[in-house]
């Protein structure tokens, strides 16, 4: 005698589901989520910068399209320029930073004459787990203008005179560049311990064997061996820098008087600050087409689409 009920009789005699309608319906959430977070905001965005959007017209839907008015304004625009040569100035300085810190960090924590390595990658990773804007205001606190900010204190001990940081250009731009360096340096030891750890030791016995000394041996044997991860993470701590925003503004609003503004915070500035929406919208996608050039160029020169690990 069957003991089985009528749903359990159904679901026995159910179709099985199909593979491609099942594949289907498991992408279909993350393409919801795509499209409201990513995808829909993108499309906005690439509206609003052919309109005159403000808040008195946008939220009654009164803007007015405007066509290449506003790309025709912010590319005739010296501060645009002014903030996108600062931006690639700031990429370029603080991706040397970061490398140097970090590179000389990782050979430091990977050499057979340290002790406690473990505990001193751990203590490595730290910044990682610490918020942005937490590490940020307590860096802004040690530049502070005053006496007792550290770096002042530090200066005193040499004999000079309190300075002030954000009050004049090139020290405001050294404040963030040793801030943005401290953020980023653990990412580049991950990638370029990671990366030690597989160089054979076989090479270094034989350069050793040939007479080549330490700066040797790295140049010839650690370097290529470790070069295409390093240039992979090289890439993406220098897109992180041309979209980093929270240095200046937090520091000084990108001053003084505007001139360190980087690209992401004038665009801000230009929405938020003083309501030109339409303005800052196409601020940003100038800004997305920048960082998008240089990533297919940086991909495309340094061949990562083989692979961080292919073949020269």
């Amino acid at each position: 005698m069957s003991t089985s009920t009528p749903v359990a009789q159904r679901l026995r005699n159910a179709a099985p589901v199909d593979s491609e309608n099942l594949s289907l319906l498991l992408v279909l959430p993350g393409l919801f989520f795509f499209s409201a977070f990513m995808f829909y905001p993108m499309v906005y965005l690439v509206y609003l910068s052919f309109t005159n959007a403000r808040p008195s017209n946008l939220f009654a839907g009164e803007e007015v399209w405007v066509g290449l008015a506003n790309y025709t304004q912010v590319l005739s625009d010296p501060q645009f320029w002014n903030s996108i040569w600062t931006t690639w100035l700031f990429v370029g300085t603080s991706v040397v930073l970061k490398l140097a810190l970090g590179i000389t960090i990782a050979l430091v924590v990977t050499s057979d004459w340290v002790r406690g390595k473990r505990f001193m990658r751990s203590l490595i990773i730290v910044p990682m787990g610490l918020p942005a804007i937490f590490t940020i205001t307590v860096w802004r606190g040690i530049f502070s203008p005053a006496e007792f900010g550290l770096a002042n204190q530090l200066l005193g001990t040499f004999g000079v005179e309190s300075v002030a940081w954000f009050q004049e250009r090139w020290l405001a731009f050294v404040s963030y560049n040793i801030t943005e360096m401290w953020l980023a340096y653990p990412f580049i030891v991950i990638i370029t311990v990671s990366a030690l750890q597989d160089v054979p030791e076989a090479l270094h016995d034989a350069a050793k064997v040939d007479g080549a000394g330490f700066l040797a041996r790295f140049r010839h044997v650690t370097l290529p061996s470790i070069k295409r991860p390093v240039l992979f993470a090289t890439i993406l701590t220098a897109a992180a820098s041309f979209q980093q925003f929270l240095i200046p503004y937090v520091f000084n609003d990108g001053g003084p008087a505007r001139k360190n503004e980087l690209v992401i915070v004038y665009g801000y500035r230009e929405a938020f600050e003083f309501n030109q929406y339409g303005l800052g919208a196409t601020i940003m996608l100038v800004a997305v087409v920048f960082i998008g050039v240089f990533m297919w160029l940086n991909v495309k020169k340094g061949r990562l689409a083989e692979g961080v690990a292919g073949d020269e």
